[in-house]
Protein backbone atom coordinates (compact mmCIF):
# COMPACT_ATOMS: atom_id res chain seq x y z
CA UNK A 1 0.00 0.00 0.00
CA UNK A 2 1.47 3.38 -1.02
CA UNK A 3 0.73 5.92 1.67
CA UNK A 4 2.19 9.24 2.79
CA UNK A 5 2.74 9.44 6.54
CA UNK A 6 -0.46 11.53 6.82
CA UNK A 7 -2.45 8.99 4.78
CA UNK A 8 -1.33 10.50 1.51
CA UNK A 9 -0.37 7.69 -0.86
CA UNK A 10 3.29 8.62 -1.08
CA UNK A 11 6.32 6.51 -1.99
CA UNK A 12 9.53 6.81 0.02
CA UNK A 13 9.56 4.10 2.68
CA UNK A 14 13.01 2.80 1.73
CA UNK A 15 14.48 6.29 1.66
CA UNK A 16 12.90 7.06 5.03
CA UNK A 17 14.30 3.87 6.58
CA UNK A 18 17.79 4.55 5.27
CA UNK A 19 17.68 8.17 6.36
CA UNK A 20 16.41 7.17 9.79
CA UNK A 21 19.30 4.72 10.35
CA UNK A 22 21.86 7.31 9.28
CA UNK A 23 20.36 10.04 11.42
CA UNK A 24 20.07 7.83 14.49
CA UNK A 25 23.72 6.76 14.09
CA UNK A 26 24.86 10.36 13.83
CA UNK A 27 22.74 11.29 16.82
CA UNK A 28 24.26 8.54 18.96
CA UNK A 29 27.81 9.49 17.96
CA UNK A 30 27.10 13.12 18.72
CA UNK A 31 25.56 12.30 22.06
CA UNK A 32 28.67 10.37 23.16
CA UNK A 33 30.90 13.26 22.11
CA UNK A 34 29.04 15.87 24.15
CA UNK A 35 29.27 16.56 27.84
CA UNK A 36 26.01 16.62 29.82
CA UNK A 37 24.13 19.86 29.13
CA UNK A 38 23.57 22.44 31.81
CA UNK A 39 20.05 22.54 33.28
CA UNK A 40 17.70 24.73 31.27
CA UNK A 41 14.55 26.58 32.13
CA UNK A 42 11.33 24.61 31.79
CA UNK A 43 8.33 26.22 30.11
CA UNK A 44 5.07 24.82 31.47
CA UNK A 45 1.84 24.93 29.46
CA UNK A 46 -1.09 24.86 31.91
CA UNK A 47 -3.75 22.12 31.83
CA UNK A 48 -2.08 19.83 29.32
CA UNK A 49 0.49 17.11 28.83
CA UNK A 50 2.23 16.57 25.47
CA UNK A 51 0.51 19.61 23.96
CA UNK A 52 -0.55 19.71 20.34
CA UNK A 53 1.66 22.36 18.78
CA UNK A 54 2.52 23.82 15.39
CA UNK A 55 5.45 25.97 14.32
CA UNK A 56 4.37 29.59 14.09
CA UNK A 57 7.04 30.21 11.44
CA UNK A 58 5.62 27.42 9.29
CA UNK A 59 2.09 28.70 9.74
CA UNK A 60 3.25 32.11 8.52
CA UNK A 61 4.97 30.44 5.54
CA UNK A 62 1.61 28.87 4.73
CA UNK A 63 -0.02 32.31 4.88
CA UNK A 64 2.67 33.68 2.57
CA UNK A 65 2.08 30.81 0.14
CA UNK A 66 -1.62 31.70 0.15
CA UNK A 67 -0.80 35.33 -0.67
CA UNK A 68 1.43 34.27 -3.58
CA UNK A 69 -0.99 31.75 -5.11
CA UNK A 70 -4.37 33.31 -4.37
CA UNK A 71 -4.72 35.28 -7.61
CA UNK A 72 -3.93 32.19 -9.68
CA UNK A 73 -5.91 29.50 -7.87
CA UNK A 74 -8.61 31.21 -5.79
CA UNK A 75 -9.22 34.88 -6.70
CA UNK A 76 -10.98 36.77 -3.94
CA UNK A 77 -10.80 33.83 -1.52
CA UNK A 78 -10.24 34.02 2.23
CA UNK A 79 -7.98 31.83 4.39
CA UNK A 80 -8.71 30.39 7.80
CA UNK A 81 -7.21 27.49 9.72
CA UNK A 82 -9.41 24.90 11.42
CA UNK A 83 -9.09 22.29 14.14
CA UNK A 84 -10.58 18.82 13.68
CA UNK A 85 -10.68 15.83 16.09
CA UNK A 86 -8.48 12.78 15.79
CA UNK A 87 -9.83 10.84 18.78
CA UNK A 88 -13.46 9.99 19.62
CA UNK A 89 -13.12 11.51 23.08
CA UNK A 90 -11.94 14.92 21.88
CA UNK A 91 -14.28 17.83 22.62
CA UNK A 92 -13.40 20.94 20.63
CA UNK A 93 -15.67 23.52 22.27
CA UNK A 94 -13.29 24.13 25.20
CA UNK A 95 -10.03 24.08 23.20
CA UNK A 96 -7.80 27.10 23.71
CA UNK A 97 -4.93 28.24 21.48
CA UNK A 98 -1.90 30.38 22.32
CA UNK A 99 1.15 31.55 20.41
CA UNK A 100 3.95 30.82 22.89
CA UNK A 101 7.52 32.08 22.55
CA UNK A 102 10.39 32.86 24.93
CA UNK A 103 8.89 36.17 26.02
CA UNK A 104 5.32 36.16 24.80
CA UNK A 105 2.05 34.27 25.06
CA UNK A 106 -0.70 35.51 22.75
CA UNK A 107 -4.25 34.07 22.80
CA UNK A 108 -5.79 33.04 19.47
CA UNK A 109 -9.54 33.45 19.10
CA UNK A 110 -11.43 30.35 17.95
CA UNK A 111 -14.73 30.75 16.08
CA UNK A 112 -17.76 28.56 16.77
CA UNK A 113 -16.68 26.17 13.99
CA UNK A 114 -13.22 25.89 15.63
CA UNK A 115 -11.53 27.93 12.91
CA UNK A 116 -9.15 30.85 13.37
CA UNK A 117 -6.88 33.34 11.65
CA UNK A 118 -3.35 34.38 12.60
CA UNK A 119 -1.71 37.79 12.64
CA UNK A 120 1.92 38.23 11.70
CA UNK A 121 4.01 38.96 14.80
CA UNK A 122 7.71 39.74 14.40
CA UNK A 123 8.57 38.78 17.98
CA UNK A 124 6.90 35.38 17.59
CA UNK A 125 8.80 34.81 14.34
CA UNK A 126 12.12 35.81 15.90
CA UNK A 127 11.58 33.55 18.91
CA UNK A 128 10.45 30.61 16.75
CA UNK A 129 7.19 30.50 18.70
CA UNK A 130 4.75 27.59 18.70
CA UNK A 131 1.00 27.58 18.29
CA UNK A 132 -0.13 25.46 21.23
CA UNK A 133 -3.52 23.90 22.00
CA UNK A 134 -4.49 22.57 25.43
CA UNK A 135 -4.74 19.04 24.09
CA UNK A 136 -2.49 15.98 23.98
CA UNK A 137 -0.31 15.02 21.05
CA UNK A 138 -2.20 13.69 18.03
CA UNK A 139 -5.63 14.35 19.54
CA UNK A 140 -6.27 17.03 16.90
CA UNK A 141 -5.58 17.54 13.24
CA UNK A 142 -5.37 20.89 11.46
CA UNK A 143 -6.42 22.08 8.02
CA UNK A 144 -6.38 25.24 5.95
CA UNK A 145 -9.82 26.34 4.77
CA UNK A 146 -10.09 28.49 1.64
CA UNK A 147 -13.41 29.62 0.22
CA UNK A 148 -13.86 31.64 -2.95
CA UNK A 149 -16.88 33.95 -3.23
CA UNK A 150 -19.83 32.75 -5.29
CA UNK A 151 -19.44 29.02 -4.58
CA UNK A 152 -22.90 27.53 -3.86
CA UNK A 153 -23.60 26.46 -0.29
CA UNK A 154 -22.48 22.93 0.44
CA UNK A 155 -20.13 22.75 -2.55
CA UNK A 156 -16.37 23.09 -2.85
CA UNK A 157 -14.29 24.59 -5.65
CA UNK A 158 -11.29 22.58 -6.90
CA UNK A 159 -8.97 25.60 -7.12
CA UNK A 160 -9.70 26.33 -3.46
CA UNK A 161 -8.81 22.74 -2.55
CA UNK A 162 -5.60 22.91 -4.58
CA UNK A 163 -4.56 25.99 -2.63
CA UNK A 164 -5.62 24.41 0.68
CA UNK A 165 -3.20 21.57 0.01
CA UNK A 166 -0.30 23.89 -0.84
CA UNK A 167 -0.94 26.05 2.23
CA UNK A 168 -1.45 23.03 4.50
CA UNK A 169 1.78 21.38 3.45
CA UNK A 170 3.73 24.65 3.65
CA UNK A 171 2.32 25.32 7.12
CA UNK A 172 3.12 21.82 8.39
CA UNK A 173 -0.50 21.14 9.35
CA UNK A 174 -0.51 17.38 8.77
CA UNK A 175 -0.59 15.50 12.08
CA UNK A 176 0.94 12.16 12.98
CA UNK A 177 1.16 10.08 16.14
CA UNK A 178 4.93 9.71 15.93
CA UNK A 179 6.90 12.95 16.14
CA UNK A 180 9.89 11.32 14.47
CA UNK A 181 7.85 10.27 11.45
CA UNK A 182 6.33 13.74 11.24
CA UNK A 183 9.85 15.21 11.22
CA UNK A 184 10.98 12.82 8.51
CA UNK A 185 7.82 13.65 6.56
CA UNK A 186 8.86 17.33 6.56
CA UNK A 187 12.22 16.32 5.10
CA UNK A 188 10.94 13.87 2.49
CA UNK A 189 7.74 15.58 1.34
CA UNK A 190 7.17 18.86 -0.45
CA UNK A 191 4.07 20.85 -1.22
CA UNK A 192 4.49 20.24 -4.94
CA UNK A 193 5.10 16.51 -4.51
CA UNK A 194 1.98 15.97 -2.41
CA UNK A 195 -0.31 18.46 -4.14
CA UNK A 196 0.50 17.97 -7.81
CA UNK A 197 1.27 14.24 -8.19
CA UNK A 198 -1.32 11.49 -8.59
CA UNK A 199 0.34 9.35 -5.90
CA UNK A 200 0.70 12.20 -3.40
CA UNK A 201 -2.93 12.66 -2.42
CA UNK A 202 -3.88 14.99 0.43
CA UNK A 203 -6.91 14.15 2.56
CA UNK A 204 -9.89 16.50 2.71
CA UNK A 205 -12.88 16.20 5.01
CA UNK A 206 -16.55 16.93 4.31
CA UNK A 207 -18.93 18.36 6.89
CA UNK A 208 -20.85 15.08 7.31
CA UNK A 209 -20.32 11.39 6.54
CA UNK A 210 -20.04 10.89 2.77
CA UNK A 211 -21.59 8.44 0.38
CA UNK A 212 -20.69 9.98 -2.98
CA UNK A 213 -18.87 12.99 -4.48
CA UNK A 214 -19.73 14.49 -7.86
CA UNK A 215 -17.35 16.60 -9.97
CA UNK A 216 -18.91 19.24 -12.25
CA UNK A 217 -17.11 21.39 -14.82
CA UNK A 218 -19.49 22.98 -17.33
CA UNK A 219 -21.42 20.16 -19.00
CA UNK A 220 -18.98 17.51 -17.78
CA UNK A 221 -19.98 15.34 -14.81
CA UNK A 222 -18.17 12.50 -13.07
CA UNK A 223 -18.55 10.57 -9.82
CA UNK A 224 -15.43 10.42 -7.70
CA UNK A 225 -14.04 6.85 -7.83
CA UNK A 226 -14.18 4.72 -4.70
CA UNK A 227 -10.39 4.75 -4.35
CA UNK A 228 -10.65 8.50 -3.71
CA UNK A 229 -13.01 8.11 -0.75
CA UNK A 230 -12.51 6.79 2.78
CA UNK A 231 -8.71 7.29 2.61
CA UNK A 232 -8.56 4.93 -0.35
CA UNK A 233 -10.46 2.13 1.40
CA UNK A 234 -7.22 0.62 2.70
CA UNK A 235 -7.21 1.70 6.36
CA UNK A 236 -7.56 -0.82 9.17
CA UNK A 237 -7.06 -0.95 12.93
CA UNK A 238 -3.28 -1.07 12.53
CA UNK A 239 -3.00 2.02 10.31
CA UNK A 240 -5.83 4.30 11.45
CA UNK A 241 -3.91 5.60 14.51
CA UNK A 242 -1.35 7.05 12.07
CA UNK A 243 -3.94 8.76 9.89
CA UNK A 244 -5.49 12.20 10.19
CA UNK A 245 -8.74 10.41 9.32
CA UNK A 246 -8.70 8.37 12.53
CA UNK A 247 -12.24 9.40 13.54
CA UNK A 248 -13.12 11.14 10.27
CA UNK A 249 -12.75 8.18 7.94
CA UNK A 250 -16.37 8.40 6.76
CA UNK A 251 -15.85 12.09 5.87
CA UNK A 252 -12.50 11.74 4.08
CA UNK A 253 -11.87 12.06 0.36
CA UNK A 254 -9.10 12.81 -2.12
CA UNK A 255 -9.75 15.51 -4.73
CA UNK A 256 -8.10 15.20 -8.18
CA UNK A 257 -5.70 18.10 -7.51
CA UNK A 258 -3.18 16.82 -10.03
CA UNK A 259 -5.60 16.35 -12.94
CA UNK A 260 -5.40 19.34 -15.32
CA UNK A 261 -8.46 18.00 -17.13
CA UNK A 262 -10.47 19.33 -14.20
CA UNK A 263 -10.07 23.16 -14.15
CA UNK A 264 -9.88 25.24 -10.99
CA UNK A 265 -13.55 26.25 -11.34
CA UNK A 266 -14.65 22.60 -11.08
CA UNK A 267 -17.26 22.20 -8.33
CA UNK A 268 -17.54 19.25 -5.97
CA UNK A 269 -20.98 18.37 -4.61
CA UNK A 270 -21.57 15.85 -1.85
CA UNK A 271 -24.19 13.20 -1.23
CA UNK A 272 -24.22 12.37 2.46
CA UNK A 273 -25.00 9.08 4.12
CA UNK A 274 -27.95 10.50 6.04
CA UNK A 275 -29.91 11.83 3.06
CA UNK A 276 -31.93 10.15 0.29
CA UNK A 277 -30.26 9.39 -3.03
CA UNK A 278 -30.81 12.08 -5.66
CA UNK A 279 -33.25 11.18 -8.47
CA UNK A 280 -30.43 11.01 -11.03
CA UNK A 281 -28.35 8.56 -8.97
CA UNK A 282 -27.76 5.09 -10.43
CA UNK A 283 -28.75 2.47 -7.88
CA UNK A 284 -27.43 -1.07 -8.30
CA UNK A 285 -29.94 -3.16 -10.24
CA UNK A 286 -31.61 -6.01 -8.35
CA UNK A 287 -30.65 -4.77 -4.86
CA UNK A 288 -33.40 -3.33 -2.70
CA UNK A 289 -33.05 -1.16 0.44
CA UNK A 290 -33.86 -3.07 3.59
CA UNK A 291 -31.87 -6.18 2.73
CA UNK A 292 -29.61 -7.44 5.53
CA UNK A 293 -25.87 -7.85 5.37
CA UNK A 294 -26.24 -11.60 5.73
CA UNK A 295 -28.65 -11.77 2.79
CA UNK A 296 -26.41 -9.72 0.51
CA UNK A 297 -23.27 -11.59 1.52
CA UNK A 298 -25.03 -14.85 0.69
CA UNK A 299 -26.15 -13.62 -2.74
CA UNK A 300 -23.20 -11.45 -3.77
CA UNK A 301 -20.23 -12.97 -1.99
CA UNK A 302 -17.28 -11.26 -0.33
CA UNK A 303 -16.84 -7.48 -0.51
CA UNK A 304 -14.43 -4.84 0.72
CA UNK A 305 -16.14 -3.89 3.98
CA UNK A 306 -15.45 -0.61 5.77
CA UNK A 307 -17.08 0.00 9.14
CA UNK A 308 -17.36 3.39 10.84
CA UNK A 309 -17.63 4.51 14.46
CA UNK A 310 -21.29 5.38 13.86
CA UNK A 311 -22.10 1.70 13.23
CA UNK A 312 -22.74 2.37 9.54
CA UNK A 313 -20.71 0.57 6.89
CA UNK A 314 -20.01 0.57 3.16
CA UNK A 315 -19.31 -2.47 1.00
CA UNK A 316 -17.58 -2.39 -2.36
CA UNK A 317 -18.00 -4.96 -5.17
CA UNK A 318 -15.78 -6.35 -6.54
CA UNK A 319 -13.55 -6.20 -3.44
CA UNK A 320 -10.26 -4.31 -3.67
CA UNK A 321 -8.27 -7.52 -3.25
CA UNK A 322 -10.14 -9.19 -6.08
CA UNK A 323 -7.93 -10.89 -8.68
CA UNK A 324 -9.78 -9.42 -11.61
CA UNK A 325 -8.36 -8.86 -15.07
CA UNK A 326 -6.64 -5.51 -15.52
CA UNK A 327 -9.51 -4.11 -17.50
CA UNK A 328 -12.10 -1.68 -16.15
CA UNK A 329 -14.57 -3.47 -13.89
CA UNK A 330 -18.03 -2.18 -12.94
CA UNK A 331 -18.15 -1.26 -9.25
CA UNK A 332 -21.05 -1.20 -6.81
CA UNK A 333 -21.08 0.59 -3.47
CA UNK A 334 -23.60 -0.40 -0.77
CA UNK A 335 -24.42 1.62 2.35
CA UNK A 336 -25.67 -0.10 5.52
CA UNK A 337 -27.23 1.55 8.55
CA UNK A 338 -26.23 0.79 12.12
CA UNK A 339 -29.02 -1.82 12.18
CA UNK A 340 -27.27 -3.81 9.44
CA UNK A 341 -29.86 -3.12 6.74
CA UNK A 342 -29.16 -1.65 3.31
CA UNK A 343 -29.96 2.05 3.05
CA UNK A 344 -28.95 2.72 -0.57
CA UNK A 345 -26.59 1.60 -3.30
CA UNK A 346 -24.66 3.24 -6.09
CA UNK A 347 -23.21 2.10 -9.39
CA UNK A 348 -19.70 3.60 -9.58
CA UNK A 349 -17.38 4.28 -12.52
CA UNK A 350 -15.58 1.20 -13.79
CA UNK A 351 -12.06 0.84 -12.42
CA UNK A 352 -9.19 -1.49 -13.30
CA UNK A 353 -8.03 -3.72 -10.47
CA UNK A 354 -4.45 -2.50 -10.95
CA UNK A 355 -5.59 1.06 -10.19
CA UNK A 356 -7.16 0.11 -6.89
Amino acid sequence: MKRHFACSRHAGTRAASAALLILLSLFCLGARAQSPPAPSAVVTVPNTRSPVDKSYRKMVRGMERFAREQARLAPGASLRFRLLPRLPSVQLDDVTLHIVGDTLSLPVVLAADHSFTLERNDTALREDAALIANRKTSSLTWRAEIHSPGVPDGMRRLGDLRLECLVGMEAGLISNNARLFAWLGDWLASSERVCTAADGNYLFFSERPLFSVMLQAGARRAVLPFRQQYAGGTQDASTLPYCDCQVLLDRSYYAPLWDANWPDDTLLSFEYMDEPAPPTASAVAGIQPGATRAQLRASLGAATEIGFDSGMAVWLYPPLASKQARTPQPQALLLFGADGRLLKSRQLPAAASSAQ
